[in-house]
Protein backbone atom coordinates (compact mmCIF):
# COMPACT_ATOMS: atom_id res chain seq x y z
CA UNK A 1 0.00 0.00 0.00
CA UNK A 2 1.31 3.44 -0.91
CA UNK A 3 2.07 5.91 1.86
CA UNK A 4 -0.28 8.86 2.24
CA UNK A 5 0.72 12.21 0.84
CA UNK A 6 1.43 14.88 3.48
CA UNK A 7 -1.61 16.91 4.42
CA UNK A 8 0.34 20.12 5.05
CA UNK A 9 1.22 22.24 2.04
CA UNK A 10 4.79 23.26 1.32
CA UNK A 11 4.37 26.82 2.49
CA UNK A 12 3.22 25.64 5.92
CA UNK A 13 5.97 23.03 6.17
CA UNK A 14 8.66 25.63 5.47
CA UNK A 15 6.93 28.64 7.01
CA UNK A 16 9.51 30.68 8.89
CA UNK A 17 12.28 28.18 8.16
CA UNK A 18 13.52 29.59 4.87
CA UNK A 19 12.94 32.94 3.13
CA UNK A 20 9.61 33.17 1.30
CA UNK A 21 11.31 33.43 -2.08
CA UNK A 22 13.17 30.16 -1.41
CA UNK A 23 10.01 28.44 -0.19
CA UNK A 24 8.29 29.43 -3.44
CA UNK A 25 11.19 27.95 -5.39
CA UNK A 26 11.16 24.72 -3.37
CA UNK A 27 7.38 24.22 -3.51
CA UNK A 28 7.06 22.61 -6.97
CA UNK A 29 10.01 20.28 -6.31
CA UNK A 30 8.58 19.17 -2.97
CA UNK A 31 5.21 18.53 -4.62
CA UNK A 32 6.93 16.37 -7.24
CA UNK A 33 8.69 14.41 -4.49
CA UNK A 34 5.41 13.94 -2.60
CA UNK A 35 3.78 12.48 -5.69
CA UNK A 36 6.73 10.22 -6.45
CA UNK A 37 6.78 8.94 -2.88
CA UNK A 38 3.09 8.15 -3.13
CA UNK A 39 3.40 6.37 -6.47
CA UNK A 40 6.46 4.32 -5.52
CA UNK A 41 5.52 3.63 -1.89
CA UNK A 42 8.73 5.39 -0.97
CA UNK A 43 9.94 7.06 2.18
CA UNK A 44 12.68 9.64 2.81
CA UNK A 45 14.94 9.15 5.83
CA UNK A 46 16.84 12.33 6.69
CA UNK A 47 19.79 12.87 8.98
CA UNK A 48 19.81 15.86 11.32
CA UNK A 49 22.50 17.50 9.18
CA UNK A 50 20.17 17.94 6.22
CA UNK A 51 19.15 21.48 5.27
CA UNK A 52 15.69 22.65 6.46
CA UNK A 53 14.09 22.35 3.00
CA UNK A 54 14.84 18.61 3.11
CA UNK A 55 14.54 18.00 6.85
CA UNK A 56 11.18 19.74 7.19
CA UNK A 57 10.01 19.74 3.58
CA UNK A 58 10.23 16.11 2.44
CA UNK A 59 11.59 13.91 5.24
CA UNK A 60 9.19 11.30 6.55
CA UNK A 61 11.51 10.05 9.28
CA UNK A 62 14.36 12.00 10.85
CA UNK A 63 17.15 11.37 13.31
CA UNK A 64 20.78 10.76 14.10
CA UNK A 65 22.70 7.69 12.94
CA UNK A 66 21.25 5.44 15.65
CA UNK A 67 17.68 6.57 15.08
CA UNK A 68 18.00 6.15 11.32
CA UNK A 69 19.34 2.62 11.85
CA UNK A 70 16.28 1.81 13.95
CA UNK A 71 13.86 3.47 11.56
CA UNK A 72 15.39 1.74 8.55
CA UNK A 73 14.77 -1.61 10.21
CA UNK A 74 11.08 -0.93 10.79
CA UNK A 75 9.75 0.85 7.70
CA UNK A 76 7.08 -0.79 5.56
CA UNK A 77 7.91 1.27 2.48
CA UNK A 78 9.17 -0.50 -0.65
CA UNK A 79 11.72 2.20 -1.45
CA UNK A 80 13.97 4.06 0.99
CA UNK A 81 15.68 7.28 -0.06
CA UNK A 82 18.49 8.06 2.35
CA UNK A 83 19.05 11.79 2.71
CA UNK A 84 22.44 11.40 4.33
CA UNK A 85 25.76 9.83 3.43
CA UNK A 86 26.70 6.51 1.89
CA UNK A 87 27.39 4.49 5.03
CA UNK A 88 23.88 5.35 6.26
CA UNK A 89 22.38 4.07 3.01
CA UNK A 90 24.42 0.87 3.38
CA UNK A 91 23.07 0.43 6.91
CA UNK A 92 19.52 0.92 5.63
CA UNK A 93 20.13 -1.73 2.97
CA UNK A 94 21.62 -4.14 5.50
CA UNK A 95 18.50 -3.72 7.64
CA UNK A 96 16.21 -4.09 4.60
CA UNK A 97 17.84 -6.52 2.15
CA UNK A 98 14.63 -6.95 0.14
CA UNK A 99 13.88 -3.24 -0.22
CA UNK A 100 15.26 -0.75 -2.73
CA UNK A 101 17.58 1.77 -1.09
CA UNK A 102 18.56 4.89 -3.02
CA UNK A 103 21.07 7.63 -2.29
CA UNK A 104 20.63 10.90 -4.21
CA UNK A 105 24.35 11.50 -4.79
CA UNK A 106 27.05 8.86 -5.26
CA UNK A 107 29.78 11.04 -3.77
CA UNK A 108 28.03 11.69 -0.46
CA UNK A 109 30.78 10.06 1.56
CA UNK A 110 32.35 10.49 4.99
CA UNK A 111 35.92 11.17 6.08
CA UNK A 112 35.53 8.72 8.95
CA UNK A 113 34.24 5.92 6.75
CA UNK A 114 37.05 6.53 4.28
CA UNK A 115 39.74 6.44 6.98
CA UNK A 116 39.63 2.66 7.47
CA UNK A 117 39.10 -0.54 5.47
CA UNK A 118 38.15 -4.10 6.28
CA UNK A 119 41.78 -5.10 5.73
CA UNK A 120 42.86 -2.58 8.37
CA UNK A 121 40.48 -4.16 10.89
CA UNK A 122 41.77 -7.64 10.12
CA UNK A 123 45.34 -6.48 10.77
CA UNK A 124 44.28 -4.93 14.08
CA UNK A 125 42.64 -8.18 15.14
CA UNK A 126 45.86 -10.03 14.34
CA UNK A 127 47.83 -7.51 16.42
CA UNK A 128 45.39 -7.69 19.35
CA UNK A 129 44.01 -11.25 19.31
CA UNK A 130 40.84 -11.76 21.31
CA UNK A 131 40.23 -8.04 21.88
CA UNK A 132 36.66 -7.14 20.84
CA UNK A 133 36.19 -4.60 18.06
CA UNK A 134 33.70 -1.77 18.59
CA UNK A 135 33.01 0.11 15.37
CA UNK A 136 31.30 3.46 15.00
CA UNK A 137 28.41 3.32 12.53
CA UNK A 138 30.23 5.96 10.46
CA UNK A 139 31.98 3.16 8.59
CA UNK A 140 31.51 1.03 5.50
CA UNK A 141 29.62 -2.27 5.55
CA UNK A 142 32.94 -4.02 4.96
CA UNK A 143 34.36 -2.58 8.18
CA UNK A 144 31.20 -3.36 10.14
CA UNK A 145 31.44 -6.96 8.89
CA UNK A 146 34.86 -7.30 10.53
CA UNK A 147 33.57 -5.95 13.85
CA UNK A 148 32.03 -7.51 16.92
CA UNK A 149 29.53 -4.73 17.52
CA UNK A 150 28.66 -1.27 16.24
CA UNK A 151 27.97 1.89 18.20
CA UNK A 152 26.93 5.50 17.71
CA UNK A 153 28.03 8.56 19.64
CA UNK A 154 24.88 8.28 21.77
CA UNK A 155 25.52 4.72 22.95
CA UNK A 156 29.29 4.28 22.60
CA UNK A 157 30.00 4.13 26.33
CA UNK A 158 27.14 1.69 26.98
CA UNK A 159 28.31 -0.51 24.10
CA UNK A 160 31.91 -0.62 25.32
CA UNK A 161 30.85 -1.49 28.85
CA UNK A 162 28.33 -4.10 27.65
CA UNK A 163 31.19 -6.28 26.40
CA UNK A 164 32.51 -6.89 29.91
CA UNK A 165 36.06 -6.68 28.57
CA UNK A 166 39.13 -5.01 30.06
CA UNK A 167 40.22 -3.77 26.65
CA UNK A 168 38.50 -2.93 23.34
CA UNK A 169 39.51 -1.76 19.89
CA UNK A 170 37.49 1.35 19.08
CA UNK A 171 37.19 2.41 15.43
CA UNK A 172 37.65 4.73 13.63
CA UNK A 173 37.10 8.12 15.33
CA UNK A 174 40.07 8.97 17.53
CA UNK A 175 38.30 11.85 19.26
CA UNK A 176 35.11 9.98 20.06
CA UNK A 177 37.30 7.11 21.26
CA UNK A 178 39.31 9.41 23.53
CA UNK A 179 36.11 10.82 24.98
CA UNK A 180 34.75 7.30 25.58
CA UNK A 181 38.00 6.43 27.37
CA UNK A 182 37.34 9.27 29.85
CA UNK A 183 33.91 7.83 30.65
CA UNK A 184 34.92 4.23 31.37
CA UNK A 185 37.66 2.17 33.01
CA UNK A 186 38.00 0.01 29.90
CA UNK A 187 41.32 0.34 28.05
CA UNK A 188 40.51 1.76 24.60
CA UNK A 189 42.77 1.09 21.58
CA UNK A 190 42.26 3.85 19.03
CA UNK A 191 42.41 4.32 15.28
CA UNK A 192 43.39 7.74 13.92
CA UNK A 193 40.31 8.66 11.92
CA UNK A 194 38.45 11.93 12.40
CA UNK A 195 35.45 13.88 11.16
CA UNK A 196 36.54 16.69 8.86
CA UNK A 197 33.74 18.89 10.21
CA UNK A 198 34.21 18.45 13.95
CA UNK A 199 38.00 18.51 13.95
CA UNK A 200 37.93 22.07 12.55
CA UNK A 201 36.54 23.52 15.77
CA UNK A 202 39.08 25.04 18.14
CA UNK A 203 39.16 25.81 21.84
CA UNK A 204 40.15 29.43 21.17
CA UNK A 205 37.08 29.84 18.98
CA UNK A 206 34.85 28.77 21.86
CA UNK A 207 36.66 31.03 24.33
CA UNK A 208 36.00 33.93 21.99
CA UNK A 209 32.28 33.13 22.16
CA UNK A 210 32.39 33.21 25.96
CA UNK A 211 34.18 36.56 25.93
CA UNK A 212 31.55 38.04 23.64
CA UNK A 213 28.56 36.33 25.24
CA UNK A 214 29.26 35.64 28.95
CA UNK A 215 25.97 33.79 29.53
CA UNK A 216 26.24 31.49 26.55
CA UNK A 217 26.01 27.72 26.89
CA UNK A 218 28.35 25.64 24.72
CA UNK A 219 27.39 22.10 23.82
CA UNK A 220 29.68 19.92 21.75
CA UNK A 221 29.70 16.63 19.89
CA UNK A 222 32.28 14.11 21.13
CA UNK A 223 33.78 13.87 17.63
CA UNK A 224 35.48 17.21 18.46
CA UNK A 225 39.09 17.35 19.70
CA UNK A 226 39.57 17.01 23.50
CA UNK A 227 40.57 20.65 24.01
CA UNK A 228 37.25 21.68 22.43
CA UNK A 229 35.28 19.33 24.68
CA UNK A 230 37.09 20.80 27.70
CA UNK A 231 35.54 24.18 26.87
CA UNK A 232 31.99 22.80 26.61
CA UNK A 233 29.24 22.94 29.21
CA UNK A 234 27.76 19.72 27.84
CA UNK A 235 29.15 16.96 25.63
CA UNK A 236 26.75 14.66 23.87
CA UNK A 237 25.62 12.96 20.71
CA UNK A 238 23.40 14.55 18.12
CA UNK A 239 20.27 13.33 19.92
CA UNK A 240 21.83 14.17 23.29
CA UNK A 241 22.38 17.79 22.26
CA UNK A 242 18.85 18.06 20.92
CA UNK A 243 17.41 16.73 24.17
CA UNK A 244 19.66 19.00 26.25
CA UNK A 245 18.43 22.12 24.46
CA UNK A 246 14.83 20.96 24.77
CA UNK A 247 15.13 20.29 28.50
CA UNK A 248 17.41 23.17 29.56
CA UNK A 249 15.97 25.90 27.29
CA UNK A 250 19.09 28.08 27.44
CA UNK A 251 18.80 31.74 26.47
CA UNK A 252 21.82 31.43 24.16
CA UNK A 253 23.60 28.35 22.90
CA UNK A 254 26.36 27.32 20.54
CA UNK A 255 26.00 23.80 19.12
CA UNK A 256 29.51 22.68 18.22
CA UNK A 257 28.58 20.38 15.37
CA UNK A 258 27.47 20.51 11.73
CA UNK A 259 25.83 23.84 10.92
CA UNK A 260 22.46 22.69 9.59
CA UNK A 261 21.63 20.90 12.83
CA UNK A 262 21.27 24.25 14.60
CA UNK A 263 18.83 25.36 11.91
CA UNK A 264 16.67 22.29 12.50
CA UNK A 265 16.82 22.29 16.30
CA UNK A 266 15.99 26.00 16.42
CA UNK A 267 12.53 25.23 15.01
CA UNK A 268 11.61 23.43 18.24
CA UNK A 269 13.29 26.00 20.51
CA UNK A 270 12.03 29.46 19.50
CA UNK A 271 12.99 30.99 22.87
CA UNK A 272 16.66 30.04 22.50
CA UNK A 273 19.08 32.14 20.47
CA UNK A 274 21.43 29.94 18.45
CA UNK A 275 24.86 31.33 17.63
CA UNK A 276 26.13 29.30 14.70
CA UNK A 277 29.79 28.58 13.98
CA UNK A 278 28.96 27.35 10.53
CA UNK A 279 31.10 24.32 9.72
CA UNK A 280 29.29 22.50 6.93
CA UNK A 281 29.71 18.86 5.93
CA UNK A 282 30.53 18.97 2.21
CA UNK A 283 29.24 15.42 1.76
CA UNK A 284 25.87 16.00 3.44
CA UNK A 285 25.41 19.11 1.34
CA UNK A 286 25.63 17.06 -1.85
CA UNK A 287 22.09 15.91 -1.01
CA UNK A 288 19.56 18.34 -2.50
CA UNK A 289 15.84 18.45 -3.14
CA UNK A 290 16.51 18.08 -6.86
CA UNK A 291 18.70 15.07 -6.19
CA UNK A 292 16.01 13.41 -4.08
CA UNK A 293 13.43 14.06 -6.78
CA UNK A 294 15.65 12.67 -9.54
CA UNK A 295 16.59 9.66 -7.44
CA UNK A 296 12.90 8.77 -7.13
CA UNK A 297 12.03 9.74 -10.69
CA UNK A 298 14.72 7.61 -12.31
CA UNK A 299 15.17 5.10 -9.44
CA UNK A 300 18.87 5.76 -9.61
CA UNK A 301 21.89 5.37 -7.37
CA UNK A 302 20.65 2.15 -5.82
CA UNK A 303 22.77 0.94 -2.91
CA UNK A 304 23.61 -2.75 -2.70
CA UNK A 305 25.79 -4.68 -0.28
CA UNK A 306 27.34 -8.07 -1.05
CA UNK A 307 25.29 -10.67 0.79
CA UNK A 308 28.26 -12.23 2.59
CA UNK A 309 29.35 -8.82 3.89
CA UNK A 310 25.80 -7.73 4.67
CA UNK A 311 25.10 -10.76 6.85
CA UNK A 312 28.15 -10.20 9.04
CA UNK A 313 27.62 -6.43 9.18
CA UNK A 314 23.99 -6.99 10.13
CA UNK A 315 25.05 -9.03 13.15
CA UNK A 316 27.21 -6.15 14.39
CA UNK A 317 24.37 -3.67 13.92
CA UNK A 318 21.80 -5.96 15.57
CA UNK A 319 24.06 -6.49 18.56
CA UNK A 320 24.20 -2.72 18.96
CA UNK A 321 20.42 -2.36 18.75
CA UNK A 322 19.97 -5.14 21.29
CA UNK A 323 22.05 -3.23 23.85
CA UNK A 324 20.26 0.09 23.39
Amino acid sequence: MAIDLPTANTNLRLDGLVPDVEAAMFEPIIEEIDELKHNRNAIVLAHNYMTPDIFHGVADLRGDSLELARLAASTSADVIVLAGVHFMAETAKIANPNKTVLIPHTQAGCSLAESITGADVRLLKERYPGVPVVTYVNTSAEVKAESDICCTSSNAVAIVESLDANRVIFLPDQYLGRWVATQTDVDVILWHGSCEVHERFTASELRDYRNLYPEIQIIAHPECPPEVLDEADFVGSTSGMINWVREESPAQVVMVTECSMSDNVAVESPDTEFLRPCNLCPHMKRITLEGIRDSLLYMRHEVNVDSSIALRAQRAVERMLAVT
